[in-house]
C-alpha cells in the first residue's frame, strides 16, 4: 500500500504540537520571544519529545514555545494555515484540527480574536488545497471550569462556520470529568459536538466517566478501557470512537512499545478505531507515518484500511455531504 498516495483523515492533531520548527524560529523574531537558540537541529530538539518519555507531562512540556510564539493574529493564521498546507501534501483530505484558545491570551488578545484567526487560517487552506478542516475548542483540565463558558459563548457563533466540537486535554487526573459537568452540559445545548482526552494514562474509569457524565461522543486516545471492563463495554456498546495516536502512545508511555499497541485488537472486536497523529512536530511524524507504523507492527492489509478510515468518516464532526465525498474517495479504488 501506498499510503501517502491514499486518502486520509485526521481526527485529533493539536495545532501548537504541530508547529514547523522553522516558523518557531520566524515568528520568534517577529513575536520578540527570546529562544535559547536559532540553530534548527537545537529546535527541533526542544520542540520534539523524546520516544523514551517518562510520562505524558514530560511530553506535555514540548508545547512551551509553541505557544508562546501564538500570540498574535498573524502567527496564529499562519501556524493554522501551514498546519492544512502540510496535511494537504500528504493527501489528507479532512483535518480536525484542536487548541486551546486560552493559552493564547498572553498579549491581550481576546478569545474571539483568536477564534477567528485560526479559522482564516484553516479557510485560506480550504482555499488553497484539496482539503476541508474543522475546528475543536480544547480546554485544559486543570483551569478552573469557569474559564470556559466564556469561550463556550463566544465559540458558538462560529458552530456551523468551522467550529464543532469541545474538548478537554492535558494531564490527566482520576475522576476529573466531575468538575466539567455544566460546561460540557451548556456546550452540548448550543450545539458544540463532544471529543474528551481520557484514558491515556491508566485510568480507564475516566472514559466510562466521559461518556456517561460529558456525552462523549468520540474518546481521545482510550488506551486504557482494555484495564477497565466497564468502559470497555460502554464504548462497544455506545460505538463511541477512539482517536488513537501510536506515535504518541508510545512516546507518554500509555503503551510501552508499537507492538503492545491496542489497536488492532480493538478493531478486530468491533470498537471503533481511528488512526491520528496527535502532535506532528513534538511526535516527529504524519499521518502517513502513523500507518506505516500500524502496517509494520500488524500487518494490515487494504481492507482494514479501508474499515479504519470509514471509522473516521463516520466518526468525523462534519456534514453528510462531506462524509459522502470522503467516502467515494476510497470507493474509487474498488
Amino acid at each position: 500500500m501506498n499510503f501517502e498516495k491514499l486518502p486520509k483523515i485526521e481526527l485529533h492533531c493539536h495545532l501548537d504540537g504541530s508547529v514547523r520548527p522553522e516558523t518557531i524560529i520566524e515568528l520568534a523574531k517577529i513575536e520578540g520571544v527570546d529562544l535559547p537558540t536559532s540553530n534548527i537541529e537545537k529546535i527541533k530538539n526542544i520542540l520534539i519529545a523524546p520516544m523514551e518519555c517518562t510520562s505524558l507531562n514530560e511530553y506535555l512540556e514540548r508545547f512551551q514555545v509553541p505557544v508562546a510564539i501564538m500570540q498574535s493574529k498573524e502567527s496564529l493564521k499562519r501556524v493554522a494555515y501551514e498546519l492544512m498546507e502540510d496535511s494537504a501534501k500528504e493527501n489528507i483530505k479532512y483535518i480536525e484540527i484542536r487548541f486551546a484558545p486560552l493559552l493564547h491570551t498572553n498579549k491581550g488578545l481576546t478569545s474571539e480574536d483568536i477564534i477567528q484567526s485560526v479559522l482564516e487560517g484553516i479557510k485560506e487552506g480550504e482555499k488553497n488545497y484539496d482539503i476541508k478542516g474543522n475546528l475543536i475548542l480544547s480546554f485544559l483540565r486543570h483551569m478552573p471550569a469557569e474559564t470556559i463558558y466564556e469561550v463556550i459563548e463566544i465559540g458558538k457563533k462560529y458552530l456551523g462556520q468551522g467550529v464543532v466540537a469541545i474538548d478537554l486535554c492535558a494531564s490527566e487526573e482520576k475522576g476529573f470529568c466531575e468538575k466539567f459537568i455544566k460546561p460540557f452540559l451548556l456546550g452540548k445545548n448550543y450545539g458544540y459536538r463532544v471529543t474528551i482526552h481520557a484514558g491515556e494514562t491508566g485510568i480507564g474509569k475516566n472514559v466510562f466517566d466521559a461518556i456517561q457524565t460529558l456525552g462523549a461522543e468520540r474518546i481521545g486516545h482510550g488506551i486504557h478501557i482494555k484495564n477497565c471492563k466497564e468502559a470497555y463495554e460502554l464504548v462497544k456498546e455506545k460505538n463511541i470512537f477512539l482517536e488513537m495516536c501510536p506515535t504518541s502512545n508510545v512516546q507518554t508511555k500509555a503503551v510501552n512499545s508499537f507492538d503492545a499497541h491496542p489497536i488492532l485488537d480493538f478493531h478486530r472486536d468491533g470498537i471503533k478505531v481511528t488512526i491520528n497523529t496527535d502532535n506532528r512536530t513534538v511526535s516527529n511524524t504524519t499521518l502517513t507515518n502513523e500507518c506505516h507504523v500500524i502496517k509494520e507492527n500488524f500487518e494490515i492489509d487494504l481492507d482494514t484500511y479501508k474499515n479504519i478510515y470509514f471509522n473516521s468518516v463516520d466518526a468525523a464532526f462534519t456534514d453528510c455531504q462531506t462524509k459522502e465525498k470522503l467516502k467515494n474517495l476510497l470507493k474509487e479504488l474498488d
